[in-house]
Order: structure tokens, then sequence, then C-alpha cells
């Protein structure tokens, strides 16, 4: 069984399927952390919650990019991936709390090109400092 899991092509099967997976669950999780449904709103064109919503896919995979890059271990890459979201995620409530001027959710579902710019850039930004930190 453990060249089974040596062969490159089941290794990459493997951490792409566990990433998929992950990805399912954290993008549900912003779901419900959001005042708006991510994928409604897309449908209707919305443009700035497509880039929120595209800063976030962005973000978790380049987390889950260094993770892979780094180890060897499906379960240490889930565990680290697991890490790094959290972060991502209080990334996004540090965000909403510095704005006190406006409230980013609801900028984002009146689409909010800006705002939506800014929160793609901050998602995909902090997935680079996050994955520096782990690697």
């Amino acid at each position: 069984m453990d060249h089974f899991w040596e062969n490159e092509y089941i290794q990459i099967a493997a951490y792409y399927s566990v990433v998929i997976l992950c990805m399912i669950v954290f993008l549900a999780v912003f779901e419900v952390v959001t005042k708006y449904k991510n994928w409604d709103e897309i449908k209707k064109g919305n443009l700035a919650v497509a880039m929120a919503t595209g800063g976030k896919i962005f973000g978790v995979a380049n987390i889950f990019r260094h993770t892979i890059a780094l180890h060897d271990s499906l379960l240490t890459m889930i565990g680290w991936g697991i890490y790094g979201f959290v972060l991502l995620l209080i990334g996004y409530f540090i965000f909403e709390f510095l704005t006190p001027k406006f409230k980013i959710d609801e900028e984002i579902q009146n689409d909010n090109r800006a705002v939506g710019l800014i929160s793609l850039v901050i998602s995909v930004g902090l997935s680079y400092v996050i994955g520096a930190g782990i690697s």
C-alpha cells in the first residue's frame, strides 16, 4: 500500500480532491459569515461579490499551495490549510472592523466594486503572508 501513496499521480489526485472538499466547506463558512448569498448575487451579475468571492477562492488555494509544497503528509496539509483558512477569516473580520464608516457586507451586496476589489486584494495579500508563515 505504501507504493500506492508514493505514486506522484495518486498524490496529486489526493491533494486535489482534499483541497476541493476543503474549498467547498470553507466557501460554505464564508456564505454563513456574510450577510448576502454569494452565488445568488453572482448569478444576478454582482461583480463586487464575484471579486470578493474570487479573492477568497484564490486566497484559500494559495494557502493550500504553500501547505502542499512544504508538507509531505495529507493530514498535515489539511491541518495547516485549516489554520490558514481561520487566519484568512480573521482577516475578513478585521477588515470589517477597520472600516467603521460603512459596512463591508452591505457595500459588496450593493455592488460597490471598489469595496469588492479591495476585499479581493486583502484576501490574496493575506494568503501570501499566511503562506509564507506556513512555509
